[in-house]
């Protein structure tokens, strides 16, 4: 294992580890911390800093592992659905932004990208968990899911993320680009 990716794999340890933990910090605000997606910002976090294979795999690990831990979110279905959405925003945001300018413009449009995915994704996991269970998953519960109940979410992925990763662009933490720097 060369340097580089050990330091790719300790960062990714660290994103993991405050997946974990952020949770408990937004779930002070009772009103909205939950809105909030606190696991999302580290899976995409690591994702746009370390690369696709990292960001999917603290993705695939966070809400499983939190549910054993603390059991929270439920394991099944909010849990094994969230697996599955949060792989899907951290390979997409770590393979996108290599893809696309290395810009302000290319990292919103991959952060973007990359929830839509994720959104897409969960509702797509869900519709097939509710199947195997007998339920049903409708349209609407996933336009609530997804983007109603998000928004509070969404504003904030939007605001932060771009702010973080430029930052630590900035800062020389960036593991997974070019060296231009935004």
């Amino acid at each position: 294992m060369t340097s580089l990716q050990i330091r790719k794999w300790t960062y990714a340890a660290l994103y993991l580890a405050i997946a974990l933990v952020l949770p408990f910090i937004t779930g002070q605000i009772p009103e909205i911390g939950a809105m909030l997606s606190p696991m999302h910002i580290p899976v995409l976090l690591c994702g746009f800093m370390c690369g696709w294979p990292y960001g999917l795999t603290v993705g695939l690990i966070a809400p499983i592992l939190r549910s054993v831990l603390f059991g929270m979110p439920a394991m099944y279905p909010a849990a094994v659905a969230m697996m599955f959405e949060l792989a899907t925003y951290g390979a997409m945001a770590g393979w996108l932004v290599r893809k696309l300018p290395q810009n302000v413009g290319g990292l919103y449009t991959a952060l973007i990208l990359s929830m839509i995915a994720g959104r897409l994704v969960w509702g797509a996991a869900r519709v097939i968990l509710a199947g195997l269970s007998g339920s049903s998953f409708t349209w609407a519960l996933f336009l609530a899911g997804a983007f109603t109940n998000a928004v509070p979410g969404i504003i904030l992925h939007l605001i932060l993320i771009p702010v973080l990763v430029t930052a630590m662009d900035r800062a020389g933490l960036s593991l997974n680009k070019t060296t231009k720097k935004r």
